[in-house]
């Protein structure tokens, strides 16, 4: 049976109207620029929230941008002991430029705010918490006049991706400058590679493939809940258990390529069918899938599928490749962004066949560095960049596939950005005592995805009743 037409195709059309570019406007005429330096001298002054590995990954890149004196002058995080190992390892590679001493050193659900009260206007914080927390603290930066770097996802839900696009105008309006942690766009091979493609080298994409399939990493399996944690502090430690924190580790793990084969394509789709299902689950009470196969569809009939597992002792394939009508492209060879990128003649790969192999510049082979430095140009140059736009339409072309894969639905654009489960309300008033986004039943487990039955959302909350089977 042939798929349904797109739903609300007019409404979609708008929404990703110019989604090819990035989504930076110009500034209106009027507004007044933020001071970018400190008075006293040109240096940017940065805080970070969220100190977990990602967190100081982005620190560390941010301190290495050469040519603008930069500084880290406090961080927050709900968690100490994160925060103090962060801030030692950042110490001890920067030393006087990691100038943050015990009494700005912020902990708790308050710490963001504290953070971002010892910056001017002009200067960037970082943003590296659990996703859920995104819109609480974007809110309070565009209050503050203060630049932004996020990490990716951004969303996980639609009426918080909602509210993050209209925080991106908002940034706009006031000219801050906001990067998103969606790195193979500053990956300089890629983005030769995605101006051939765009100018046709291999003809019209029909097909396009992404894998990121390897065993259980990360906090993506979790066993029962530790006596000596709250149900907050548990959920938060092992964010990418649960839906609400990361999008699980369907969106945490594969957003990049995802993100980075529909930049090729110039487009995003406009639906997701999918399957998945949980393997050998033991004593693991997570709400993730272990494994998950998503065939996305454009509005021009052309196929990506997208294969996704965490399973041990499988075959690890971990890359992506383009199919046109005149040629072949290997995107990544190995990871989110494994170089050389190549185009080929012919539907294979045939090394005789080659056409084109990427080669990066000098000083510019690394995409975690080269979005900083991009960040920081702009900054410095008072150009346009907001890449908020666009990273919200990654994180729910990704949720759509996930969702897809949760219900057994078919899942469109419109339906992601309008499905009104919202998984986090409580984002900007939780604390470690109190109640989590999603709390377990009485045996201890979390709802999880039941394809077929709930087909409306992505799990119920323990006590709600089933929603009647949508007739297939």
């Amino acid at each position: 049976m042939s798929n349904p037409a797109p739903q609300s195709a007019a409404s979609r059309r708008e929404f990703l109207k110019n989604s090819g570019r990035v989504a930076a406007a110009t500034a209106l005429t009027g507004v007044v620029v933020p001071s970018v330096h400190a008075a006293e001298d040109n240096t940017i002054q940065i805080v970070l929230v969220g100190c977990g590995g990602r967190g100081t990954g982005a620190a560390v890149d941010a301190l290495s941008v050469k040519g603008t004196p930069i500084k880290l002058v406090a961080m927050a995080d709900v968690f100490k002991d994160r925060l103090s190992q962060s801030h030692r390892e950042l110490k001890k590679q920067f030393k006087e430029r990691a100038d943050v001493p015990e009494e700005r050193q912020f902990i708790g659900f308050d710490a963001y705010k504290k953070a971002m009260d010892c910056l001017k206007p002009g200067d960037i914080a970082i943003f590296a918490t659990p996703l859920a927390f995104r819109w609480v603290h974007f809110t309070y930066a565009i209050e503050k006049g203060l630049n932004v770097f996020m990490e990716k996802p951004l969303t996980s839900d639609g009426p918080t991706s909602k509210i993050m696009l209209k925080l991106a105008e908002d940034a706009t309006a006031k000219n801050l400058k906001v990067g998103v942690g969606l790195m193979s766009r500053h990956n300089r091979a890629m983005q030769e590679l995605a101006n051939r493609i765009h100018d046709g080298e291999i003809g019209e994409i029909i097909l396009m493939r992404g894998y990121r399939m390897h065993g259980p990493l990360a906090s993506m399996r979790s066993e029962p809940k530790p006596a000596n944690q709250t149900e907050v502090e548990f959920q938060i430690r092992r964010f990418h258990s649960f839906l609400w924190a990361s999008g699980g580790c369907f969106s945490d793990f594969n957003i990049h390529i995802i993100d980075h084969l529909c930049w090729m394509k110039g487009a995003w789709p406009v639906q997701a069918q999918a399957l998945g299902g949980r393997h050998y689950r033991g004593p693991y009470i997570d709400q993730n899938f272990d494994s998950y196969g998503v065939e996305y569809q454009f509005a021009d009939g052309s196929r990506f599928y997208f294969d996704g597992r965490c399973i041990d002792g499988c075959e690890i394939i971990y890359n992506s490749a383009i199919h046109g009508t005149k040629g072949t492209a290997i995107v990544s060879h190995n990871g989110d962004q494994g170089q050389p990128s190549e185009l080929f003649t012919g539907l294979g790969f045939d090394k005789a066949k080659r056409t084109w192999e990427s080669k990066a510049a000098p000083g510019e082979g690394n995409a975690y560095q080269n979005e900083w430095n991009d960040l920081v140009a702009a900054i410095r140059d008072n150009k346009p960049y907001n890449e908020v736009k666009r990273g919200v339409e990654a994180s729910l072309t990704t949720s759509m596939g996930r969702m897809a894969a949760h219900t057994g639905r078919i899942i469109t654009f419109d339906d992601m950005l309008n499905c009104k489960h919202r998984f986090a309300p409580t984002a900007d008033s939780l604390t470690l005592d109190g109640p989590a986004p999603v709390m377990p039943d009485a045996s201890g487990k979390y709802p999880v995805p039941e394809p077929g039955i709930v087909t409306t959302q992505e799990y119920l909350i323990p006590g709600e009743k089933k929603a009647p089977k949508v007739a297939g």
